[in-house]
């Protein structure tokens, strides 16, 4: 299942269709790696799949989002920052017997510290994913968070079966917490089964650790994760690099050193990166060296990337790089 379908027979107006949570984070305005010593809070739309459509906006291209929210002031709130950012929201099911989703988050160098209070989010049911959207869509994604709880893991599922008919680009975050979804065991089986409808995964080396131990090397873990059916993993290992795998072949991509002063969302541009340079004909190795620039400019903002990001620039900067490399 998890072979990279050709870029150039993908139809569809839409480059990117998220399915998860769209949600609420309070974000700490005090830098902390613990939400005990953070006091201040300030209110942003969140959730990784509507986090990785707002990045595709921001970057020119075009995204829309599959989720459920309540239909009071936070649920407003959200369709009117996803909007504002360019997202199509034609699909975002705002449902009176819910609240809206809310997580507090810490501002952190770090992998950020979060609670969740959890209720829309997780509502989101099979018949409400819409196979219009799909067909619409070259890339379907989704994030491990849906799958902890149902209905929303049959709905994601439903989502994943429907783009594979149709030969659609599939990615998973495997962004697997205990917190939010305690039972290991059936986390793991969960994983499995949905990873094999993927052809890209995106884990970082917290998630291979949460995921497969911490005893193992990377290579390990993105063997074991190819093993369940993406062709394509990329392994984030924050200052470590990249490793970029194609079916076992391995690349390694170095990061470069950037004062970082905010790492909260630093996956979610990652994402949201490789899959706009994936789909403007890249290769993978370039659409990962794409994704680094736009991770960099996260890494060193405060809040979430600016609202437009020249995509052409952030391309001749990548030239400049190789060129100066050669020279």
């Amino acid at each position: 299942m998890g072979a990279l379908p050709k870029l150039s027979v993908l139809k569809g107006d839409l480059d990117v269709l998220a399915i998860g949570e769209t949600l609420i984070d309070f974000i700490s305005v005090e830098e902390t790696d613990s939400l005990r010593h953070a006091c201040t809070f300030r209110k942003v739309q969140g959730g990784s799949p509507a986090n990785i459509a707002v990045n595709v906006a921001k970057l020119g291209g075009r995204a829309a989002v599959i989720s459920k929210t309540g239909i009071g002031a936070f649920g407003q709130f959200l369709k009117a920052e996803l909007q504002r950012a360019g997202v199509v929201t034609d699909y975002l099911i705002m449902d009176h017997r819910v609240h809206t989703s809310i997580v507090f988050v810490s501002r952190t160098q770090g992998t950020p510290d979060f609670e969740a209070f959890r209720s829309g989010d997780y509502r989101l049911e099979p018949q409400e994913v819409d196979e219009g959207a799909i067909k619409r869509a070259k890339v379907i994604h989704a994030s491990t968070w849906p799958l902890s709880r149902q209905p929303s893991r049959a709905a994601v599922e439903r989502a994943f079966q429907l783009a594979h008919q149709h030969g659609k680009i599939i990615s998973l975050d495997p962004n697997y917490s205990p917190q939010i979804w305690p039972d290991y065991r059936e986390a793991k089986d969960v994983l499995r089964r949905m990873l094999g409808y993927a052809t890209i995964t995106k884990p970082s080396l917290d998630d291979a650790r949460r995921i497969f131990g911490s005893d193992r090397a990377p290579e390990e873990s993105i063997a074991l994760l190819h093993e369940m059916g993406p062709k394509v993993v990329v392994f984030t290992m924050g200052a470590r690099g990249i490793l970029l795998s194609e079916e076992g072949r391995i690349t390694p991509i170095p990061a470069r050193p950037v004062q970082v002063v905010d790492a909260t969302g630093a996956g979610d541009a990652f994402w949201a990166g490789f899959l706009v340079a994936l789909l403007d004909g890249n290769s993978l190795q370039r659409s990962a060296l794409f994704a680094r620039e736009i991770v960099e400019r996260k890494l060193t903002t405060v809040g979430p990337l600016p609202d437009s990001i020249d995509r052409q620039a952030v391309y001749d900067t990548i030239n400049r790089l190789a060129n100066e490399e050669m020279a």
